[in-house]
């Protein structure tokens, strides 16, 4: 085992015991064992009899902005590559990092806020009567300019917003079938059902349905789908895939699903940038999908809406080419969801359109 004792550095350039160099590294033996195991810093000299870990002093410059780094919380990953990197691009590497966390700093703050604001109105709506509400709607897909097959689809009703977004031979049936499997929900009296079980179980028809293989299998067939069903003030949300929903409220846009996408995993893990996502090889790559041979997994959540706001839903055809920005300047200056839509889908189409574009909007108005 390795022990914490040891001595200072020694100055003619001996190796130090695991003790002094933690000391003069500011790493813990503990953390000094996991880097090794890592390969992230591995010992000068490891005793084949004693297992006792030495370091030479010059590593101590590595150890040293890996303790810095960690405690900028660097992921390890990352701290590697950095480490591996010359003075000048390591600093470029750093900056980056930090403006990484940054953004997503503001991005939690743009949660938070929006948490905040969901469990007050929840508050609120249990001690007062619910305003009457209304919504009006419209939906539009296109097909872009590169691709061969038109295969999004969208649907906007008073009760139902959808997207979903086909992939493979039959991607383009598969997300008609997803949301045509939503679309009776429209006719259904839902003043005293449970609406996210209700919008749940009509999805699972549809999971079931759907044709076996898929992105989590790496073969054919499968379609996302991003849905939003109202009842009075209540919005039940399902998402499955790489589609989105947004809402547009007095204090900004904001994204109310997370990506099931593999690009998306890793830039949680602080593996990937944002940006370094959107050229990825892999960034179609979907990790839940509506899919036969895979677990129907969907986030849902329950949402209190208010008049006055608009609600986006998506396929990644459109959040492909506009940022955010783009689209908050739309949904607030647009006479309405008609106009929003299709001024969507021509800043989609100006911006390129790789792939097929699909939207709805929904804007929650007094009855």
């Amino acid at each position: 085992m390795d022990g914490y004792g040891g001595t200072a550095p020694r100055e003619d350039g001996a190796l130090l015991t695991i003790g002094a160099f933690a000391r003069a590294s500011r790493l813990s033996p503990k953390a000094l064992r996991l880097y090794d195991e890592l390969g992230l810093l591995p010992p000068a000299h490891v005793d084949p009899h004693s297992g006792y870990r030495h370091y030479a002093p010059a590593q101590l410059e590595r150890a040293r902005l890996v303790a810095w780094l960690r405690r900028l919380g660097m992921p390890l990953a990352r701290i590697r590559e950095v480490c591996e990197l010359a003075p000048a691009a390591a600093a470029v590497a750093v900056a980056a990092y930090w403006a990484q966390v940054e953004a997503d700093t503001a991005a939690r703050r743009d949660l938070a806020a929006f948490l905040v604001d969901q469990l007050e109105r929840k508050n609120t709506a249990m001690t007062t009567p619910r305003t009457p509400l209304t919504m009006r709607c419209a939906a539009l897909t296109d097909q872009g300019l590169i691709r061969p097959l038109h295969q999004d689809a969208a649907h906007a009703g008073p009760r139902l917003l959808a997207v979903a977004d086909g992939y493979g031979p039959d991607g383009g049936p598969a997300a008609t079938a997803a949301i045509e499997a939503l679309k009776d929900l429209e006719e259904q009296d839902l003043a005293s059902a449970d609406l996210l079980g209700v919008l749940e179980e009509a999805a699972r028809r549809a999971h079931r349905a759907a044709p076996a293989g898929g992105a989590a299998t790496g073969s054919t067939t499968g379609s996302t789908l991003t849905a939003l069903l109202r009842s009075g003030a209540q919005l039940a949300l399902l998402h499955i895939g790489d589609s989105r929903a947004y809402v547009l409220r007095d204090s900004g846009l904001f994204q109310i699903t997370h990506d099931h996408s593999l690009v998306q995993s890793l830039i949680d893990e602080g593996r990937l940038t944002p940006e370094e996502a959107a050229s990825h090889p892999q960034r179609t790559q979907l990790l839940r999908s509506l899919d036969a041979s895979t677990e129907f997994a969907p986030d849902l959540q329950l949402l209190e809406a208010r008049p006055g706001e608009r609600y986006l839903l998506c396929t990644d055809g459109l959040t492909g080419v506009l940022p955010a920005e783009a689209i908050q300047q739309v949904l607030t200056a647009a006479d309405g969801p008609d106009q929003a839509v299709r001024e969507l889908i021509r800043l989609a189409r100006e911006a390129g359109a790789p792939d097929n574009v699909g939207c709805a909007v929904g804007e929650v108005t007094g009855a």
